[in-house]
Order: C-alpha cells, then sequence, then structure tokens
C-alpha cells in the first residue's frame, strides 16, 4: 500500500542514519582508545560502559512509551541529548569524564531502535503476523549505512589517523536527530485496560524463558567479535583498511538476507531457524578464534554474518512480536535489549578484558564457542517445547 510505504521511509531513514553511526562507531572506538594510549583493560572497561546503559535505559524508555504512547517524541529528545552529549568526547579529561560521556550517550540512543521497531510494528505486520518482507526492507537500510561509514570511516582512519573520531561522532548523531524529527509525530492510542497489562504471565512460559537464554548466550559469544575483533585483526597484521572491508563484507551479506528473507524464513520455523543460527555461531567463532589469519577463513567467517547475526535479529523480532503484542511492545522490545544486548555487553567486555590480558585477543573468541554452544541447546529447548509433546498437546508452533 502506498500510504504504509509512505509511513515507513522515514523509519528507513532512521534505520540508515542510526546504524551509519553504529558502523564506524563501534568498530573504531576500540581503536581509537587506543590510539589515545590506552590499556586493553581500559579499553575492555571503557567499551563495556555502552552495555552497561542497556541494562536499565531499554526497559526504562519501553516501559514509558507503553505507558504514554508517545514514541516518537520520547525518540526525538532521546537522540537530541545524545548529540549534545557527544560533543564531550572532544574534551580530554581522563577516563573518568570518557566514561561519563559515553555513559551518557548510551543511556539515550541503546532505546532508540526497540522504540523505532515497537513505534512501527503495525506498519511492519500483515493482518496481525510479522510480515518478514516489509521488516526487511526496512532493516536493510540500516544494512546500507553500515556498509557506508565501516568502509569510508576505516580508509579516512587510515590516511588521517584516528583524531577525528570524535567529528564523525558529531555528524553521524546530527543525521540520527534530523530523521527521528522526520519520523510522523503519531501518539499511539491505549485502552486503560492495556497500559496496566502485565509482563509476568508472558515470562512464566517456557519457551519464552529458553528463547531469552538463547538471545542471551547468543549475543554473548558475538561480543568478541562486536568489542575485539578489530584489535584481533590488528594484531594478526591486518591494515586498517582491511579491516573495514572485513566489518563490510559481513555487512553486504547482512543486506543480502534482509533483502531476500520472506523466501527463506518461511522454509522451516521461527525456532528452527533459532537453533540454526545458533549452531553456525558455533562455526563462526571457531574459524575466527583459530583461523583468522588466513584471510580465506576470516572470509568464510564474515560471510557466516548472514545467519548468525542478520537470520537471528529477524528472528528474534518476529518471535517477539508473537509473544509481546499490542501495548507490550515496548516492554518486550526493550526487556530483549536488556537481556540479549545489555546483560551480554557488560559481562562481554569485563570478561573479555581479563581474558585477553592474560590469554591473548583469540582467547575471546574461543570463549564465544563455548557460550555459542550453550545457545544452541538453548534454541534447541525453544524448537522441544514448540515441536515436540508438549507443544502438540499446546497446539504451540512457531
Amino acid at each position: 500500500m502506498p500510504s504504509v510505504r509512505r509511513h515507513l521511509l522515514p523509519f528507513s531513514a532512521l534505520s540508515a542514519s542510526y546504524f551509519a553511526h553504529i558502523g564506524f562507531f563501534n568498530p573504531y572506538l576500540p581503536l581509537w582508545l587506543k590510539d589515545r594510549g590506552y590499556s586493553l583493560l581500559v579499553i575492555s572497561l571503557l567499551t563495556a560502559v555502552p552495555a552497561v546503559t542497556r541494562l536499565v535505559g531499554p526497559y526504562a524508555w519501553g516501559a514509558l512509551s507503553d505507558h504514554t504512547g508517545e514514541r516518537v517524541k520520547l525518540l526525538r529528545y532521546a537522540a537530541t541529548t545524545a548529540l549534545i552529549v557527544s560533543l564531550g568526547l572532544w574534551v580530554e579529561a581522563g577516563v573518568a569524564w570518557l566514561a561519563g560521556v559515553l555513559f551518557l550517550m548510551f543511556l539515550h540512543t541503546s532505546a532508540m531502535m526497540p522504540m523505532s521497531e515497537a513505534a512501527m510494528a503495525h506498519l511492519v505486520s500483515a493482518g496481525g503476523a510479522f510480515d518478514a518482507k516489509r521488516y526487511g526492507r526496512v532493516r536493510l537500510w540500516g544494512s546500507l549505512g553500515f556498509l557506508v561509514t565501516v568502509f569510508t570511516a576505516g580508509a579516512w582512519f587510515e590516511h588521517y589517523g584516528m583524531g577525528h573520531f570524535p567529528a564523525w561522532t558529531v555528524v553521524s548523531m546530527a543525521l540520527v536527530v534530523g530523521c527521528v524529527w522526520w519520523l510522523p509525530d503519531l501518539k499511539e492510542e491505549l485502552h486503560p485496560h492495556e497500559q496496566k497489562r502485565p509482563l509476568l504471565p508472558i515470562l512464566r512460559q517456557r519457551p519464552v524463558q529458553w528463547f531469552f537464554a538463547s538471545a542471551f548466550f547468543h549475543v554473548l559469544a558475538h561480543m568478541g567479535v562486536y568489542i575485539y575483533f578489530s584489535l584481533h585483526l590488528d594484531a594478526l597484521g591486518y591494515s586498517k583498511t582491511v579491516i573495514g572491508l572485513m566489518w563490510g563484507i559481513s555487512v553486504v551479506v547482512e543486506i543480502v538476507w534482509f533483502y531476500t528473507q520472506s523466501r527463506w524464513l518461511p522454509l522451516i520455523s521461527l525456532s528452527g531457524w533459532l537453533l540454526l543460527c545458533a549452531a553456525l555461531t558455533v562455526l563462526r567463532m571457531g574459524m575466527t578464534a583459530g583461523g583468522a589469519a588466513l584471510w580465506p577463513v576470516l572470509l568464510l567467517a564474515q560471510c557466516l554474518h548472514a545467519f548468525t547475526f542478520a537470520a537471528h535479529h529477524a528472528v528474534c523480532i518476529a518471535l517477539l512480536s508473537h509473544h509481546f503484542p499490542g501495548s507490550l511492545r515496548g516492554r518486550g522490545q526493550a526487556l530483549y535489549t536488556v537481556l540479549a544486548y545489555g546483560v551480554p555487553g557488560v559481562l562481554g567486555g569485563l570478561a573479555g578484558g581479563l581474558l585477553t590480558s592474560h590469554l591473548g585477543l583469540a582467547s575471546v573468541f574461543w570463549a564465544g564457542l563455548v557460550c555459542a554452544a550453550l545457545a544452541t541447546f538453548s534454541a534447541w529447548q525453544v524448537w522441544r517445547h514448540l515441536h515436540g509433546p508438549v507443544a502438540r498437546i499446546s497446539g504451540r508452533r512457531n
């Protein structure tokens, strides 16, 4: 429908600008901190700060957005505040100051994507069901934004050094602010009884509990990639341009998945996809840990990103839409962000710092392999509850 496409356009722009910001910030923040002379342990602690904000920020924002229905207004406030705070990266006042700037920035941006996806949930649904094609068309713009900046920033920092990192941050956040102010200012009207709808009965369901366990271990396995991948390749002798290229390749396959996912998702159940993605993560972590020095192995490992991130993310959003409909959307999305990104981010940053200090950078990817195996077991439990004897008795199938 033309009206739906028109309303989805600003959300596509927001996805593109937000992930363009993430596309340079996440891969190159550790290298910028290294350039400033910080140790691996300090870098680990500082890169864990954004994850700390995901422990409380997303759920607080999600609950507020569910209660008020003012998701777009909250997005505008969060993005504008983050832009102002990002100016503090230009101030050289020590580790505590930098930690404070990162904390305030990500306290306001950590819930932007959950709130955005909750705000557009009714636009990516068809007859109340998740529309993989429509959602994929929006989300692929985020991947394109990430791709552009991860390539251009890598080339820029290779030629001009890491000193322009704060400027890249401010400019990219300004684009995000422009896009959130483009979103249609629509308030989601909620009936009084819906505002008090509890989460606890849903969280007591075994498939939901195993789903969050699987998401937790799955993302924890990826923390080695998110935090230490650039440092790992840098230590192996790869240039910043090649590092950017390897990040970019993973995003290219991600875009291909999001564009074509409506063809593949119906082939097996959502819980089946959850299990497959977790199993492939075991393979990816092993290849990155033991074979990253060989570029063909590294290239293949990065191509698996189409499944270990893109397919996994789409499946998680679909399952969240099923289990947390209506007035529960904001809290469901926020809870997923807290449990699947906040807690794993903190643990990954802190534990990764200890591991790399004593056992080297490759150790975090071996630890990621173990976490991926736990994610695979948890995903199998989801599949068992939805397709085994319990599922046949209750009639559940996802």
